[in-house]
């Protein structure tokens, strides 16, 4: 097995490690958290396959990733912290209430 697949496999490890979380989770914040490390395991399969191809083209999108990756954590986060704020909600079964 060389390198490049070693992180390809990591990089699996990550993304389903990450949609566990999402699943089984209920804190907003975790779900938040296991969102990043969903595109985190995106992006080293991202850059993993373009070292076997032998490219650049994996390693401009992985960058692309990472700023959508920042700014759903900046938006993500301020909604969480509003949401807290207005309402006390700390998981995600409870803002089906918000209906209402």
């Amino acid at each position: 097995m060389s390198i490049p697949q070693a992180y390809a496999i990591i990089s699996l490890f990550l993304f389903f490690s990450g949609l566990l979380g999402i699943i089984i989770r209920r804190n907003l914040i975790l779900i938040l958290v296991s969102a990043e490390l969903m595109l985190n395991g995106v992006n080293l399969a991202l850059v993993s396959f373009d070292r076997m191809v032998g490219g650049i083209e994996g390693q401009i999108l992985s960058l692309f990733v990472l700023t959508v990756a920042a700014a759903e954590v900046a938006v993500g986060l301020a909604l969480v912290v509003a949401l807290f704020r207005l309402k006390g909600y700390e998981g995600s079964s409870e803002i089906t209430n918000l209906r209402d």
